[in-house]
């Protein structure tokens, strides 16, 4: 038996290690060259305090209250010399990764397909050349090297954890050096390089109503979402709003669709800023926050979009005075279309 942990460094980086049954973190980490802060190794000093955010494990009772007091136990906190898990885990460690000794890696992919499906909205499909596939957490994004140049830009997966073949949706900017090489120079069997993954936004465990809200090509981290959800069931009502600027700007609809069918739990509602739209919707995404979806504010909500959507809805959050039982969102930038900034 063996458990997947991920780690989530403060600099963004993500590594995960499996630990075998009776296995504490600590040791697992080691035995795979990330060296966890640490002391004592014994739950004393509390140097290798961090937040658990979701997963089961024991932490025992042989650890000092002066390392790890009953309220800060209550709230997530762990010694990862002392936890030994009982499942997949995710935890928060309070370090820079390179202050551990780690880094993110590189995975080799090659390119299976290149869709145009709007005017503004461009799907790649790459496969990985490792046969296990690519570990993430879902909304997690990763960085893509441009070939023929010496930049990388930033893309959420699409796609599920573990896959061998990942998926990305890209925003068409004009004299954009991705959409550029997407649009004119890519091809089929072409190599790509992957660092990652990367990023704080991703699913944490449904424990109650989950509210996405989701502008263009921010759809993205949401499918790999949803397709987790597939996997893994789930009862709470979950219920997105989709917000694009014009019509044709609307993709992967059919996906949704196809969520709708598998998740039954799951609601969509798409929104079009677009005036002259003849939409059924039109505005944008606060407008149709009614307080059904709030929940009276027992509700995680997950936000990904331009930095003008964000910045509207968390005005939105406070003009209104609504406190989500959590709330997580991601922006990126123009040049960075459907990744974190």
């Amino acid at each position: 038996m063996s458990y997947t942990i991920a780690l989530n460094f403060e600099d963004g980086v993500t590594r995960f290690i499996g630990c075998k049954e009776g296995e504490t973190v600590l040791d697992a980490a080691y035995r795979q060259k990330v060296n966890l802060p640490m002391d004592c190794s014994d739950g004393v000093c509390g140097t290798c305090k961090g937040h658990c955010e979701q997963g089961e494990f024991d932490m025992g009772d042989e650890y000092l209250e002066d390392a790890l007091s009953d309220e800060e136990a209550a709230e997530g906190q762990v010694l990862t010399c002392q936890m030994v898990p009982s499942s997949d885990c995710v935890i928060q460690v309070p370090v820079a990764s390179t202050l551990c000794k780690t880094q993110v890696g590189k995975v080799e992919s090659t390119v299976a397909a290149v869709e145009q499906l709007s005017e503004d909205s461009i799907e790649l499909v790459v496969d990985l050349d490792d046969a296990e596939g690519l570990a993430f957490l879902p909304g997690q994004y990763i960085h893509i090297d441009v070939p023929g140049t010496e930049v990388h830009r930033s893309y959420s997966f699409s796609s599920l954890p573990g896959d061998k073949r990942a998926t990305f949706l890209i925003r068409n900017i004009p004299n954009g050096a991705m959409s550029g090489y997407l649009t004119e120079r890519a091809a089929v069997g072409e190599k790509l390089t992957l660092t990652g993954p990367l990023g704080s936004f991703y699913l944490r465990e449904v424990k109650r109503p989950v509210l996405m809200l989701a502008g263009g090509t921010g759809l993205a981290p949401f499918l790999s979402m949803l397709a987790q959800l597939v996997e893994k069931g789930c009862d709470a009502p979950i219920h997105m709003i989709y917000g694009v600027n014009k019509d044709d700007h609307l993709v992967k609809t059919d996906a949704l669709d196809a969520f709708v069918e598998k998740i039954p739990s799951f609601t969509y509602a798409t929104v079009v800023v677009d005036e002259a739209s003849e939409h059924s919707r039109k505005g944008y995404v606060t407008h149709h926050m009614d307080a059904e979806v709030m929940h009276d504010g027992d509700v995680d909500v997950y936000l990904c979009g331009p930095p003008p959507m964000v910045d509207a809805v968390l005005k939105y959050f406070d003009a209104e005075g609504i406190k989500p039982q959590s709330f997580h969102y991601e922006k990126f930038t123009p040049n960075e279309a459907g990744s974190a900034s």
